[in-house]
């Protein structure tokens, strides 16, 4: 009776088996990482503007305080974004003929808002109030990075449920005292331990499981 199987058949057996092992391990490892990767994120990628505005010239530079433009970022949920009247303060005075700030001049002639490309961007099932955070002491950059160090503005975190939960779980760790909410370049001090649960105490901020409730998020 002839062989049904060359006697090669086993290796190729062996080769396919193993391979198929490798697939089912490797591709949710890759899908994992791609999912994770900068290129999904958005972290460390500062896309083209309407205008190439510079957080490291204005607010690093000349010192120009956040609320300056970002009004409402202690008041409500949203840090809003300046509309271009604020802009047209300084420069309607100065570089008044920069080709580079056209669209700006264009924007306040039309009465036309300029149209900016939005870096952070939570999922429409995630609640965030940026007035909570700050009037409770944790700082900008604990998020967005140190922004007064950025020529073109980046993404700095991905956001992820782990990044914030890091936080909820051990305030402590990140909480300021008010006059360093915004400052850039802020690190916890040398005493941040005996600090930080003092400065929780003060700012009322209520940890334990209340801060990881599913409902304080996710509303």
């Amino acid at each position: 009776m002839a062989q049904l199987f060359t006697p090669g058949a086993d290796a190729v057996y062996r080769l396919a088996l193993m391979t198929g092992v490798a697939c089912l391990v490797g591709l949710p490892v890759l899908a994992a990482g791609i999912v994770r990767s900068n290129y999904v994120t958005g972290v460390g990628i500062a896309p083209a503007q309407p205008v190439p505005f510079s957080h490291k010239h204005h607010s690093g530079e000349l010192g120009i305080d956040c609320r300056y433009c970002h009004t409402t970022v202690d008041k409500v949920a949203s840090a809003g974004i300046p509309p271009t009247h604020t802009c047209m303060t300084c420069h309607s005075q100065i570089w008044t003929g920069s080709d580079m700030l056209k669209p700006v001049r264009d924007s306040y002639a039309q009465d036309k808002p300029l149209e900016w490309v939005r870096l952070n961007k939570l999922p429409q099932y995630v609640y965030y109030n940026h007035s909570v955070h700050v009037t409770k002491g944790i700082g900008c950059s604990t998020c967005h990075g140190e922004v007064t160090a950025m020529q073109m503005t980046y993404r700095a975190n991905a956001f992820e449920m782990q990044f914030c939960l890091d936080c909820h779980r051990a305030p402590e760790k990140y909480v300021r005292t008010p006059d360093e909410v915004w400052n850039m370049t802020w690190k916890p001090p040398a005493d941040q331990a005996t600090l930080g649960p003092k400065l929780v105490a003060e700012y009322h901020i209520r940890g334990g499981s209340r801060l990881t409730e599913c409902g304080i998020c996710h509303r």
